[in-house]
Formats: C-alpha cells, structure tokens, sequence
C-alpha cells in the first residue's frame, strides 16, 4: 500500500478502516465514561482515498469536510450493520440542504464512508467523549 502524496504531507499514518489518519487535538480536560476515563474530546485528520470499511464508535463524532465529497452512510446501532441513511458532505447547494460541510454520527451507529467522484476526500473528525481504540470496533 503506497502513501498517498497529501497523506505524507500531512504526516498522516494507515487507518484500520482504510484511509490515512492523525490525531491532531487531544482536550486536556478527562472524563469518567463506563468503559474508564475518557479525554473529553479528540479530532483527526482522515484522508479517504477509497471506500473504508464497516466500524462503530462508543462516542459521537462530527465530520466536518475540507476536501472532496464523500458519502457517509449511517447502518443503524444493532449486532450489525442494517439498511443506512446517506449523509453527503461537501460543498453546501444552494437552496437545498442534501450536500452539507458538517455531519454528525450518533454514538453507537455502524458507519462506512466513500468518496464521492476523483481524488481523495480529507475530512476532520471530532469525537466526544474522546477516541480510544478500545471503543472501536470493525464489522
């Protein structure tokens, strides 16, 4: 798997899900959660150069887009993944509110992104309380 040239210009490591990843903002502020004590609030860098993989998050997250399109679909919060709802995020259309700069994913909800037409999609993603990979898990 050969690093993508924006991926080495950002420092950016393999995710598990597919794509490229850096933690860039960790709050110092803790929080006590049922699985042990939790940084309040983290954020990544993901690049996403082709389409991740089925995941969950303990915590929710907020994507908030800087390059490309990506389609994020959202498979429910059973043992597995169900029949998703489409979020699209990118550059916002007037007069309409299907294509948004900013996405939320609820706690718990299974999760897969795509990008949507040629080149990578770069995205942020904000997670409260904060990620550990102990509160990941891939289908």
């Amino acid at each position: 798997m050969s690093r993508p040239e924006l991926a080495a210009a950002l420092d950016l490591a393999p995710h598990p899900e597919g794509g490229w990843f850096r933690r860039t903002w960790t709050s110092p502020v803790t929080v006590d959660t049922p699985h042990g004590p939790r940084p309040s609030a983290t954020a990544i860098l993901y690049l996403l150069d082709a389409p991740g993989r089925w995941h969950r998050v303990r915590s929710a997250e907020i994507w908030c887009r800087h390059l490309g399109e990506v389609e994020l679909v959202l498979g429910g919060d059973g043992e597995e993944p169900g029949p998703g709802t489409v979020l699209l995020l990118g550059p916002p259309e007037p007069g309409g509110m299907r294509t948004l700069p900013q996405r939320e994913v609820p706690a718990g909800v299974w999760q897969r992104a795509s990008p949507l037409g040629d080149g990578p999609v770069l995205v942020s993603c904000v997670v409260s309380p904060g990620f550990d990979f102990d509160d990941f898990e891939l289908r």
